[in-house]
């Protein structure tokens, strides 16, 4: 255990100093301090000495240097047990320091301003804080380091418990947290400063792929299990974003799983592909209907129409407030595991609240959220991409059959690549007009995905069209496509069998577009 005897004290975040200080001069420790936190203790008649006082040389620089100073830094790092560290100090007349509160300036807050400039940015950069702190942590045995101001009251009824002493224990534990709160700084810095100094100004594409690769996740909630009752796990938001389903917000229902939340990232992904008010119900990652509509509650029944029998368990995702009238149809349907939207009506709540387990869910920013990078975890290590972001252009897709699809079949078209986008490989999506009327998805060979979807349409296949994910290896699933009654294809093109595959559209008066993209989703 130590005894503390001098505390410095710096926090740009003020929130409960001012107690924890009186309670700390109660107990006749010495306070040093500085700026605006030295003003405030002394506005509240808390005994305060100025660290420019204690180290005999000012704050200069507009304050960029306070506590840069061998009085604050070896008083921090001597080793108490250590003979020539205190004899160095008598001999220079070092004082020690037993206690240091400090937190650091609001970079992140800063940053998240609209507009903020680079120059501002810079100078939320804290300097002297960090040094603080670390050294502190090094010597956290001899030091008692304080950056989290919900340990306050913690700490004060140990001291007053031990006559003004802290466990070996605690000393542990504020060390380690200190380089826990240095390293997301330093973070949330280089995330910044390389976004804005190199990406921004340069646009070099290999800057996205450093050689260290640094994130930072701040966990939002234990859940459960994972995908399995026999999995632990838990969620956590990305701590240099506001947005995505980090900011979700929870209205009604039980808390999230592991396979919620998956889902929820598959089905708000495709809705943001929609401009007009959309509807998307998602199943296992795969979508089981879609469809865009300026008429919302017709986009429903069309999405819901698709598949009922895999919608059934399944995620909602509209692109539109919900409003009564469409509660009310969704209250009709079978049971939702989740409804994410990104607002509801007060009436569309009550409504919804009667649907057993459903969870309600809202997503403001769901239709311009977009990832820097998209991430999978390998074992032993992670793959790193940019996002699916490629539009597809109309104006520059080649039709490659006699045929040419016409204005209703280029829109349906377009609509299935757009889905088809978000569908496992092997991707088959069948389409009349802007919705779903047969999904394929994640099947070894293309085929057994045209036959799926057939399956899933009945008879709405008629007239219907093809959205292929990826180019057909060979004429199989075209030819089973065409026998279900599709009309026109789009797909990416570049296969070795694309000859003999338009040779087939043509002996069928099929259109074929390619879009020259590839749309693979493992």
């Amino acid at each position: 255990m130590i005894k503390i005897k001098r505390a410095l004290i710096s926090v740009s975040d003020k929130s409960g100093i001012v107690d924890f200080a009186r309670e700390l001069g109660n107990l006749g420790i010495e306070i040093l301090s500085t700026g605006g936190t030295s003003k405030l203790l002394r506005e509240n008649n808390i005994r305060v000495k100025d660290v420019s006082e204690y180290t005999g040389f000012p704050e200069m620089l507009d304050g960029r240097v306070k506590t840069l100073h061998p009085r604050i830094h070896a008083g921090l790092l001597a080793l108490r047990d250590n003979p020539g560290h205190m004899s160095q100090l008598k001999e220079h007349d070092i004082g020690l320091i037993d206690m240091v509160v400090v937190n650091l300036y609001p970079f992140e807050k800063t940053v998240q301003k609209p507009q903020v400039t680079i120059e501002e940015a810079i100078e939320n950069i804290d300097i002297g804080g960090p040094s603080m702190l670390r050294s502190a942590a090094k010597n956290h045995m001899s030091v008692a380091v304080i950056c989290d101001p919900g340990r306050y009251t913690q700490i004060l009824d140990e001291l007053k418990a031990n006559g003004n002493s802290l466990s070996s224990q605690t000393l542990r534990q504020l060390g380690v947290e200190v380089f826990k709160l240095t390293a997301h700084y330093d973070a949330a810095i280089y995330n910044h400063l390389k976004n804005n100094l190199i990406e921004g100004k340069q646009g070099n594409r290999e800057s996205k792929f450093d050689r260290q690769l640094n994130m930072e996740f701040i966990k939002v909630q234990d859940l459960r299990y994972g995908e399995n009752p026999h999995q632990s796990a838990a969620f956590y938001r990305d701590a240099a974003s506001a947005r995505g389903l980090g900011s979700m917000k929870q209205l009604w229902g039980k808390e999230l799983s592991f396979n919620n939340i998956l889902d929820l990232n598959a089905t708000v992904n495709l809705v943001k592909e929609f401009v007009l008010p959309a509807v998307v119900f998602v199943k296992h990652n795969n979508p089981c209907g879609a469809a865009e509509n300026k008429d919302l509650l017709k986009a429903y029944r069309d999405a819901w129409g698709c598949d009922r029998l895999s919608a059934f368990g399944g995620i909602l995702a509209i692109n539109r407030k919900i409003d009564l009238a469409l509660a009310k149809l969704i209250a009709k349907s079978g049971f939702l595991e989740c409804i994410i939207t990104p607002a509801f009506s007060l009436e569309a709540l009550s409504i919804l609240k009667e649907k057993k387990n459903v969870r309600l869910i809202e997503l403001a920013h769901m239709l311009n959220d977009q990832p820097e990078l998209d991430f999978k975890r390998v074992s032993g290590g992670l793959l790193a991409q940019d996002p699916d972001n490629q539009v597809l252009d109309g104006n520059n897709l080649k039709v490659a059959t006699k045929e040419k699809p016409t204005k209703k079949e280029l829109e349906s078209l377009i609509f299935g690549w757009k889905v088809a986008k978000h569908v496992k490989s092997n991707a088959i999506v069948l389409t009349k007009g802007t919705r779903t009327v047969g999904i394929g998805a994640g099947q070894m060979s293309r085929v057994d995905s045209v036959f799926i979807a057939k399956k899933k349409s009945a008879k709405s296949c008629e007239n219907s069209c093809l959205a292929s994910d990826a180019f057909f290896p060979k004429e199989d699933a075209v030819i089973e496509a065409i026998k279900a009654g599709v009309r026109a294809i789009i797909q990416p093109g570049g296969s070795i069998a694309d000859p003999d595959i338009i040779k087939v559209c043509d002996k069928h008066a099929v259109a074929m577009v390619f879009t020259g993209i590839r749309h693979f989703r493992h």
